[in-house]
């Protein structure tokens, strides 16, 4: 065994050291093989880990005893069997050796406190293989250990065998009672029950003794501790006392471990309660952390009847000696000033953790105990100390203040629930706790002095806007209860605020940010105030009276005199960025307010234009005032005087010259930029009463920009694709003109008298040269991208004058695309087809023929791997949503026009094949709609017609598509819901055969008698249909609404389906 002992341990050697090369993957491979086979290998293992050589040191270098332990680890893991009697008597023989020549007379392992941990679990690993059958007695065993017949001086028990001892402990609970260790691991139902067995077996046969053991060894630790500190600070002596103290430490963290599972009438009893408050109070902050654990672990114990629960509350008394301490600590917190104790304050953190368990049992008892005089006590109980609380809810440190949020939020729960079912009004004593909470929730929500709120990647800034959000929410919940409270003390204070600032009087920056942030969240939290300009002043509830009325006549509501007041402050140019950017928010989220009080409008928008706001120095800073910008413009539009849009527009930046490659890579401040350029084209609107003035304008903002587009086309033409700049910049500027023309109206469906256009002739111009663009540079997605992008938004405004570039527009994006840009433009002509109508019928006649060929074949290629299929989905459900939107805008004539009347066939066949594709419900729903649209219009009896005009049938009626309908469509509608894979349980497919009834009804309604003769006659009959059965669907399908067929059809056909 000496051989493979050495071959092992050279192993161990070798995969330590990776420049091993190839020796080296053996050595793991080895090693692994090792592990797998611990079964029989840990007889290898456990002489490496205990052996000695002659002088008491351990023979095998520390990694071999390391992988040693970890060998023995596998043996003893998930073994739920006893161990033979041989195997256990070596193991059980060696483990005790080893014990007393490293624990008992040697240093502990002090070399390696890695192999100290380790063992500690590979020994609880051997205890839950052996305690209930064949080492009963380990405690025992170990206790003889701990108090040697010749302890050191000073001490009655062995340090290091104590802090085994507490290892174990901690260990064992871990495994059989942390439910967070057990959820960790998969689940397996053997070790559950092992684990159950070992716990209860602990509880019957030791859990006293190791209870008495740990108090007694932190009793006597504590002692000599005492006894250490009140002696001089020689170095022999400290060194000591760092000893004694990592016992108690260990000691209490040890009795934590385990007061949650066995008997409480153990660990709390009247030697216990003082030792622990004691210890709370100690001057090692790790003794003080591990109390405060074990006194919540008592706390959070479960017990089954709710006066024994309430009886060990009263007995800890814990109220009052957490009143004490925290009044302590944070007088020591003042005293500390600026110089940050982490420590100390990691123990107020605990502190407050400790409170927060006990408020949260306390009301347990206090909402669900049936004993009213439980009830009443536990509810006095956390009256007490409610004020503690509060106190711990004000720390300056946001992780102390986030400790007794739950037991906050219990709270307000059990008022809120008291509110709803009694209409009396609040008592003195929840009044005044509201109050004070409501102070402390309002000073919380203030940034602190040195915090930078622009730094968005600091953790600090993303934990304080979670602790905003969260104490949000308590004000909800204090709204919920006493609102006029709540708005009462939100108003105040911010317009106290704002008076202050308004005074001249010195107001620190995030006082003032505090202040305009509460007159931002004012509208969220004042429920009582009404919906648009009622929000913000006393207007006549009559609507006939409001008509025509001047707004600013009425007196202002509160939510109205704070935006009034910071508004006429000036609070806007206080020196910090952050403070003047939720200015700006609020009166972008607050623009009715200047529907009442005009008057604010134009300093508001000086503010806007200047140094304070889109000329700001900061990037960051001006990428969002875009975006607020234009929205205070596009909501208050009918409000900005005409007279003043030049001078607005004049005012508006130009961003600085950067590396535009650059910042396109990067994610660049364009898209906010694209907000100014809508905001223009807004700005002209307001204007449109002076037509020459609006094309003065509109020219003036285009102009630019099409000179430079058709720069960057030079460029390009001459460099290529080697120069990705000018690509770049021509996506950007066709942007921006497709935004300026989004800022204009949308062009009339009908245009009534007196209407003025915007100058379309400038859009002409600018459609031009956006194609010219196109055409020149169409192998680049960005440029489709974008050209799509603008044209849409261009069409919209200008509507007929530009549909006359559509068929280039067209036949530059389809010349080079992607699978995803063939969705996009799909969706872009449905979208031209909603603006334009009857308008886009050439386009669609040269279009439509074309684009269904290309999506046949494209659909008809076989699917590889989930992005194809994706795609594939995506192309089928645009494709037929195009055809549902020519046909809604009744364009079906492009179908049966000279130029495409011959693929209108293969259309109709594979619109079909697709209603029998059970796979996609969404896309067979779409084509049935398809065909039921088709049906109300060519299934209609054909009437006789004039000839030809302009390429179309003047009937609507299709001659032979009846035929169609009877021969194709009628049996599909009934073979569909009888296909194997038709799951009647799918709410989807639910969905495809409500829309089957509808097209069954469509064609009686369409057909009239002829339609109603066939079923009853011709089609059910083929179909072997009773005859009394056929007569009552016909009479349905004809008499009931669409409702109560799609109901009557769903029915019939589950009931058939269950039938056969």
């Amino acid at each position: 065994m000496d051989r493979e002992i050495d071959q092992v341990v050279q192993a161990i050697a070798i995969a330590s050291d990776p420049s091993q090369g190839a020796l080296h993957q053996q050595a793991l491979a080895y090693l692994s093989n090792i592990q797998q086979n611990a079964n029989e290998t840990w007889k290898l293992a456990l002489p490496i880990f205990v052996d000695q050589i002659a002088d008491g040191s351990r023979k095998y270098p520390p990694q071999a005893r390391f992988f040693a332990l970890r060998v023995l680890d596998d043996f003893f893991d998930n073994r739920f069997e006893p161990l033979d009697q041989e195997s256990f008597r070596a193991l059980q023989q060696a483990l005790v050796t080893y014990i007393q020549s490293e624990y008992l007379v040697g240093s502990a392992e002090a070399d390696a406190a890695f192999l100290r941990n380790k063992f500690s679990h590979t020994l609880t690993l051997f205890f839950l293989c052996t305690y209930i059958d064949q080492w009963p007695n380990f405690f025992v065993d170990l206790f003889t250990l701990i108090r040697p017949s010749d302890p050191p001086t000073g001490a009655a028990f062995n340090r290091h065998v104590s802090l085994l001892f507490f290892h174990i402990i901690l260990e064992i609970s871990g495994e059989v009672a942390d439910q967070m260790i057990k959820a960790a691991r998969p689940f397996s139902p053997a070790r559950h029950a092992r684990d159950a067995r070992v716990r209860d077996a602990v509880r019957d046969r030791d859990a006293a003794r190791i209870n008495e053991a740990v108090l007694t060894i932190v009793a006597e630790a504590t002692e000599r501790m005492s006894i250490l500190r009140k002696n001089d600070a020689s170095a022999e002596s400290s060194r000591e006392l760092t000893g004694w103290v990592e016992v108690v430490d260990w000691g209490i963290r040890t009795f934590g471990s385990y007061v949650g599972w066995i008997d409480i009438n153990l660990t709390v009893t009247p030697t216990t309660v003082p030792l622990l408050f004691n210890l709370l109070a100690d001057s090692s902050l790790p003794i003080r952390l591990a109390t405060c654990v074990s006194l919540l672990r008592i706390v959070a114990k479960g017990l089954k009847e709710p006066v024994d629960k309430l009886q060990l509350l009263k007995v800890l008394s814990l109220g009052q000696v957490l009143d004490a301490l925290e009044t302590k600590t944070r007088q020591q917190q003042i005293e500390r000033g600026d110089d940050t104790d982490e420590g100390e304050e990691s123990y107020r953190e605990a502190l407050g953790k400790l409170l927060n368990v006990l408020g949260l049992e306390l009301a347990k008892l206090a909402d669900e105990c049936p004993e009213e005089a439980v009830r009443a006590e536990a509810t006095t109980y956390m009256t007490q100390i409610q004020p503690v609380m509060l106190r711990f809810l004000a720390d300056d440190y946001d992780d102390t203040c986030c400790t007794v949020f739950p037991m906050l939020q219990v709270i307000l729960s059990s008022y809120k629930r008291a509110r709803r079912t009694s209409a009396e009004p609040l008592d003195d004593t929840k009044r005044s706790f509201l109050n004070s909470l409501m102070e402390v929730i309002l000073t919380k929500m203030k940034w602190e002095e040195e915090a930078d709120p622009e730094d968005v990647e600091d953790d600090d800034t993303t934990e304080f806007d979670k602790m905003r959000k969260e104490l949000r929410t308590f004000l909800d919940s204090i709204l919920a209860i006493e609102q006029e409270l709540v708005t009462e003390a939100v108003r105040t204070l911010a317009l106290n605020t704002i008076s202050a600032y308004q005074s001249g009087a010195n107001i620190k920056w995030n006082d003032a940010e505090l202040g305009v942030y509460l007159v931002y969240i004012f509208g969220e939290i004042n429920k009582a105030g009404g919906k648009g300009r009622a929000a913000f002043c006393h207007a006549p509830a009559d609507k006939e009276k409001r008509k025509g009325s001047d707004y600013s006549e009425y007196p202002l509501t509160p939510h109205g005199e704070m935006i009034f007041a910071l508004v006429q402050s000036g609070l806007v140019s206080y020196p910090n960025r952050t403070v003047s950017l939720q200015f700006f928010e609020t009166v972008a989220r607050y623009t009715d307010f200047f529907k009442v009080r005009k008057e604010c409008i134009i300093p508001t928008l000086e503010a806007m234009v200047d140094a304070r706001g889109l000329h700001n120095d900061n990037s960051s800073f001006r990428s969002r005032l875009y975006y607020l910008f234009y929205k205070f413009i596009k909501e208050n539009r009918n409000e900005i005087p005409a007279d003043i849009v030049f001078n607005i527009i004049s005012a508006e930046p130009e961003e600085p010259d950067t590396d535009i490659l650059s910042e396109a890579v990067r994610g660049s401040t364009f898209d906010s930029q694209l907000y100014l350029y809508e905001t223009a084209g807004i700005l002209c609107s307001i204007i449109s009463r002076t037509p020459e003035q609006q094309a003065n304008l509109l020219l003036s903002l285009v102009k630019p920009l099409m000179d430079e587009l058709s720069a960057n086309l030079q460029v390009f033409q001459q460099k290529g694709s080697e120069d990705l700049i000018p690509i770049v910049k021509v996506h950007h500027i066709v942007m921006a003109l497709g935004n300026i023309a989004k800022g204009l109206p949308d062009y009339p469906s009908t245009i009534t008298e007196g209407y003025t256009l915007p100058p379309l002739d400038v859009f002409r111009e600018v459609a031009q040269a956006i194609l010219v663009c196109l055409e020149a540079m169409n192998v680049f997605k960005v440029v489709r991208d974008a050209t799509r992008s603008a044209f849409a938004r261009i069409l919209a405004t200008a509507g007929p004058t530009v549909t006359s570039y559509i068929p280039s527009l067209m036949g530059n994006l389809l010349a080079h695309f992607e699978p995803s840009e063939l969705v996009d433009f799909m969706n872009f002509i449905s979208l031209l087809i909603h603006k334009l109508q009857q308008d886009m019928f050439d386009v669609l006649d040269q279009l439509i023929g074309p684009l269904s060929a290309h999506i046949t074949a494209l659909l008809s290629q076989p699917v590889s791997g989930t992005d194809d299929h994706r795609a594939h989905v995506e192309t089928k459900r645009a494709y037929i949503a195009l055809l549902n939107s020519i046909m809604a805008a009744k364009l079906q004539n492009i179908f049966t026009s000279e130029r495409n009347s011959s693929g209108l066939e293969a259309l109709i066949q594979s619109m079909q094949e697709l209603t029998e594709d059970v796979s996609d419900p969404s896309s067979q729903k779409a084509a049935l709609t398809f065909f039921s649209r088709c049906v109300s219009i060519w299934g209609q009896p054909v009437a006789s017609t004039s000839g030809p005009e302009n390429g179309q049938v003047t009937g609507d009626g299709l001659p032979g598509f009846e035929r169609f309908i009877y021969e194709r469509l009628v049996p599909t509608a009934f073979r569909v819901p009888s296909l194997p894979e038709f799951n009647l349980k799918d709410g989807q497919m639910i969905v495809v055969l409500q829309e089957i009834s509808s097209l069954l009804q469509t064609i009686c309604k369409t057909r009239g008698p002829e339609a109603y003769n066939y079923f009853i006659s011709v089609f059910l009959p083929s179909q072997n249909w009773p005859p009394d059965t056929a007569l009552d669907f016909t009479t349905k399908m004809r008499d009931l609404d669409g409702k109560s067929f799609r109901k009557y059809f769903t029915d019939l056909i589950r009931s058939s389906r269950n039938s056969s």
